[in-house]
């Protein structure tokens, strides 16, 4: 992240505070996290104290201080996911995923990055899991390993242009997307 791609994603937002929530959106949709220096260049270009520009990114759960993975996994572990078995999902992501912390984080390879939240708000068709924006409803075990595997299965391709790394080639959006979306099962589609 340089002082110039962040200047680039600041246009013509420049000295105007208000502006702070969505020029940190538009940094965490193209770098995955707001770094130290992206919160500097943010607190320069908009004319905001350094401490607002991180307490606005460490307050909001869709962004991130730290380097997220290429997939997002969150899984909702509010109460009506919780009482539909959402607990031993997270445990079994964790465990497919080789996570040490207890409530998620992201793989060494930087291939996923899993997270719990307290609610969704998809109660009804709970419990669900979003992988990179996409909700899966009535998550099982079985569905959550047959995600995670078949990302894992994925070839990677690199961009040589790019320093973010090795990419799925099937990976065709963003994960910070801001667009809510339900996998073609969980809109009661088949592919016949």
């Amino acid at each position: 992240m340089t002082h110039a791609s962040i200047e680039t994603i600041v246009g013509d937002r420049k000295s105007q505070p208000h502006q702070l929530i969505e020029v940190l959106q538009d940094i965490q949709e193209v770098h995955s996290y707001i770094s130290k220096e992206a919160a500097t260049a943010v607190s320069h270009f908009l004319g905001v104290p350094l401490i607002e520009v991180f307490r606005a990114a460490s307050f909001y759960k869709a962004l991130s201080l730290e380097p997220r993975g290429k997939n997002v996994i969150t899984l909702c572990t509010g109460t009506a996911c919780h009482v539909r078995g959402s607990n031993p999902l997270l445990d079994q992501a964790i465990s497919l995923l080789n996570l040490d912390h207890d409530h998620g984080g992201t793989t060494k390879d930087g291939l996923f990055t899993l997270e719990s939240v307290n609610c969704l708000g998809a109660c009804a068709i709970g419990p669900v899991a979003v992988l990179n924006g996409v909700y899966h409803s009535h998550m099982t075990p079985a569905r959550l390993t047959s995600l995670i595997t078949s990302i894992q299965k994925v070839p990677l391709s690199y961009d040589k242009n790019s320093n973010e790394g090795p990419t799925p080639q099937h990976r065709t959006r963003n994960a910070g997307s801001r667009k809510r979306e339900m996998s073609q099962s969980d809109r009661g589609e088949t592919d016949a």
